[in-house]
């Protein structure tokens, strides 16, 4: 395996990272939507706190998407056409979440209902079946000598992939009320540090029903045990700090926590499949490998290149556009807090 194979893993690794640490919140602040706020003006501010954001962050997927595209492409082929279904409903989840951020602001009131729903819907939609794929994925898959995946409904949905699919929308659900309780002024902020004191409660449940499910259903303790393990131990101590952050009213720390501890689940899959890329149910020979799904050494060159050339522009953009709105939000402004 060459440097350059390897830092490609690893950038994607950290792209879907990102993406689930900043979209993560959106879809938790999407889902409270329908499940925190009380009225149309609550709804309008818990909006307004991811207005000026969300669109951005979902570029870290479609980032990740085409570094997988350019850098692994029998991955990339393999993954997407296999698991066709799947993105396609993640995709139809990501345009009705889309277009009801412009829809809910220009229909009449009756209609707003609509609209709001398809905001929550896609917002849990997308995280769901994120969980779905990437649960099902290190299970290992049918694929074939050719890298061609015939699976059938069990090899998708099961008991453990069902597990994780709610997990990480318990995650990111948490990671949005962690944010709202940290963007936003008046009762909803209240309203989301309560929801967030019971729900912690629920997720220590879903960490040990995950690594138990982990511990039956994958090789990673056999593979990696180190590694595994010390990943597990990070997502309960951080889960355990976020849910101290809430009860202290340390908002901040609650909600780089939850981040992180998304951020940690990355990891765990990544190192997890680490050489792999895809796993083979049938046989292990059937592995899709780092090193046998990349393209060529000079691609990867060419890329690392570019992608060294454009990130430190790209992260500035995105402090800088955190900062601008770092205000907190009331009914009907903006506020200092």
């Amino acid at each position: 395996m060459s440097s350059l194979q390897f830092l490609w893993f690893v950038l994607i690794g950290i792209l879907f990272a990102g993406f689930f640490f900043l979209e993560g919140f959106d879809f938790g602040v999407g889902m409270s939507i329908q499940t925190l706020a009380h009225d149309e003006k609550e709804k309008n501010q818990l909006v307004a706190t991811i207005g000026p954001v969300w669109d951005g962050n979902e570029v870290w997927l479609i980032t990740a998407g085409g570094a997988m595209f350019a850098s692994y492409p029998f991955w990339y082929s393999a993954l997407f056409s296999g698991y066709y279904l799947i993105l396609f409903i993640i995709l139809v989840g990501l345009i009705i979440r889309g277009v009801s951020f412009e829809f809910r602001q220009k229909v009449a009131a009756r209609q707003k209902n609509l609209w709001n729903w398809s905001l929550a819907s896609g917002s849990f939609i997308v995280p769901f079946f994120f969980g779905i794929l990437f649960i099902s994925m290190i299970q290992g898959m049918p694929i074939d000598a050719k890298g061609n995946m015939a699976a059938g409904f069990t090899d998708y949905i099961n008991l453990f992939s069902v597990v994780g699919g709610i997990a990480l929308t318990l995650l990111s659900y948490l990671h949005g009320l962690n944010y709202i309780a940290l963007k936003t002024i008046g009762p909803i902020r209240d309203r989301a540090k309560n929801y967030a004191k019971f729900l912690y409660g629920v997720l220590y449940i879903g960490l040990v029903a995950f690594a138990f499910l982990l511990y039956l259903r994958t090789d990673f303790f056999n593979v990696h045990l180190v590694s595994t393990l010390m990943l597990l131990v990070l997502m309960v101590v951080l889960t355990v700090i976020a849910n101290v952050g809430v009860m202290r009213n340390m908002e901040l720390l609650a909600f780089l926590a939850s981040g992180l501890t998304l951020i940690s689940l990355v990891a765990l899959l990544f190192t997890g499949l680490f050489p792999r890329l895809m796993i083979s149910s049938i046989t292990q020979k059937y592995d899709l490998l780092i090193t046998n799904a990349s393209s060529s050494p000079y691609t990867l060159r060419i890329m690392s290149y570019i992608a060294l050339s454009f990130l430190p522009f790209v992260l500035a953009y995105i402090a800088w556009t955190y900062y601008i709105f770092r205000k907190r939000i009331s009914h009907d402004r903006y506020t200092e807090y």
